[in-house]
């Protein structure tokens, strides 16, 4: 039997690059999207296995939503060997301007969306005698940063949700890993609120520079969790930095500061 895959968010981006390694591997992919459209053109794109994929849509954000695609699942399938809780969405914004509205709509999404992922298809995979989860965070989740408040806390929420979570998988024979990749290109950017244009255009310009593609990151997501790693770190500069900020806090503060403060001036703001 192949190794079925659950990919949200999937319609672009990481998730649409995650479903084609998974598939190239000879994996069934459920492709997961809040746009049909989008996870058909991923569907597109994937070589033929059998068995066949699944292009589906669903709202993280809805808890009716999820329970459907859980039943669709269960129905079409009639279990999950991997889920990959990939949907998010962008944020950006000083702490004392993010609207309790943009609070809730990101926490929603991004964290509370992970929690319906994870409620509703454990118990599925470990049906199968294990099974194992991938949860997408960032590395925001493990250093915050200026204008990332509420995007840092959804995202710092889903990696102790995963550390929770794989020990309790591990009692029965799965596991949980939890990607934190720094910036690289995806669509991801389009789902900023309405007036956070200069975010955009300071985490544009970042992701234009960053080394890795999406194929990068999902390939490492993919090898690293498959061998039983928990935490993903696909950029070595995020792991360098998160060691330095292990060991030496104090340093790793004042250098971020002073990093944040340089950004700004070059900015001109």
């Amino acid at each position: 039997m192949s190794v079925r895959v659950l990919i949200t968010g999937a319609g672009s981006g990481l998730g649409a690059a995650m479903a084609r390694i998974y598939a190239e591997r000879g994996a069934q992919v459920a492709v997961v999207d809040i746009q049909l459209e989008r996870a058909e053109d991923t569907i597109a794109a994937l070589p033929q296995v059998d068995g066949g994929h699944l292009a589906l849509t669903a709202d993280v954000g809805s808890d009716a939503s999820m329970e459907a695609l859980r039943d669709t699942i269960e129905h079409k399938w009639g279990g999950l060997n991997v889920l990959v809780n990939n949907a998010g969405v962008a944020s950006g914004g000083e702490i004392v301007a993010i609207t309790p509205a943009e609070w809730d709509r990101v926490l929603n999404i991004n964290l509370m969306g992970v929690v319906r992922g994870c409620r509703l298809f454990v118990p599925m995979l470990l049906r199968q005698s294990g099974g194992l989860v991938i949860n997408t965070a960032s590395f925001a989740g493990l250093a915050g940063a200026p204008t990332l408040g509420a995007y840092g806390v959804s995202k710092a929420g889903v990696v102790a949700l995963s550390e929770s979570l794989n020990a309790e998988m591990k009692m029965h024979g799965g596991r949980c890993s939890v990607l934190c990749p720094s910036f690289f290109q995806t669509r991801l950017l389009e789902s900023c609120a309405p007036g956070q244009e200069e975010v955009r255009q300071f985490a544009g310009r970042l992701m234009k520079k960053g080394r890795l593609n999406a194929d990068d990151v999902a390939r490492y997501a993919i090898d690293e969790a498959q061998s039983g790693r928990f935490l993903l770190l696909p950029h070595p500069d995020t792991r360098r930095r998160w060691l330095l900020k292990r060991w030496f806090p104090g340093f790793y503060y004042r250098a971020t500061e002073r990093y944040f403060a340089q950004m700004r001036q070059r900015a001109g703001q």
